[in-house]
């Protein structure tokens, strides 16, 4: 399999950015679907990264604050980092929940800011046959995304219904769950560090190895 021209750690984060790159959705949750605002999103991020991938290689802050001020509208990061932190949710204090919650989000948006301009690709495509929802509360929406050496990488994002809106809790690309992934790294974490939530919390930097993603895994 070829070599893509940036890790897919960073790649992935790009595809979460695809969503929270595009224009503030609290007005419109209630009254789309799951897919339905997930393909106006990805429509919105073209129209606004197109042409102007060089412009935002030498202004990396100004596209940092762009992501950070739209992820609020998309991204529910206290379900993530608590969905993270796993059975060790219960003992951490308030502050500590707080903290790794604020610290996770920090971690992904330098991570895919980065990544944003310089992942090559052909085509990002929400698929027309979506799964049907299980749940009222919970749905998931399917995309590809077409590497411009050809490989298509499978993309599944779920949300969950919060308060009337439509929230990204997780996202599995290529069969790997990224959040059990992220769970797995915080246990490792707080058995290396003897269970020293602020150890973990202050050397947090998730990794996800290239030949991981692109061999794939199960759902």
């Amino acid at each position: 399999m070829q070599h893509i021209n940036m890790t897919l750690c960073r790649w992935m984060f790009v595809l979460l950015a695809v969503v929270a790159m595009a224009v503030p959705l609290a007005t419109q949750a209630q009254s789309q679907t799951p897919e339905a605002m997930i393909r106006e999103n990805i429509s919105s991020f073209m129209a606004q990264i197109e042409g102007r991938e060089d412009y935002y290689a030498n202004n990396l802050d100004e596209l940092k604050a762009l992501v950070n001020d739209s992820l609020d509208d998309i991204a529910d990061f206290r379900y993530i980092g608590a969905s993270v932190m796993g059975s060790y949710f219960r003992n951490a204090t308030p502050e500590q929940r707080s903290r790794f919650a604020n610290v996770f989000r920090q971690t992904l948006i330098d991570t895919y800011t980065r990544g944003l301009v310089t992942f090559d690709y052909d085509e990002l495509r929400v698929l027309n046959n979506q799964r049907g929802q299980r749940h009222e509360d919970q749905a998931s929406v399917d995309m590809e995304v077409v590497a411009n050496n050809g490989q298509v990488y499978p993309v599944s994002y779920s949300l969950r219904l919060s308060d009337g809106e439509w929230r990204v809790v997780n996202v599995i690309v290529n069969g790997i769950n990224l959040g059990l992934t992220f769970r797995n790294q915080f246990d490792q974490a707080m058995r290396e560090n003897n269970r020293d939530y602020d150890a973990v919390i202050r050397g947090w930097s998730p990794d996800i190895g290239v030949e991981e993603l692109e061999q794939g895994g199960d759902a």
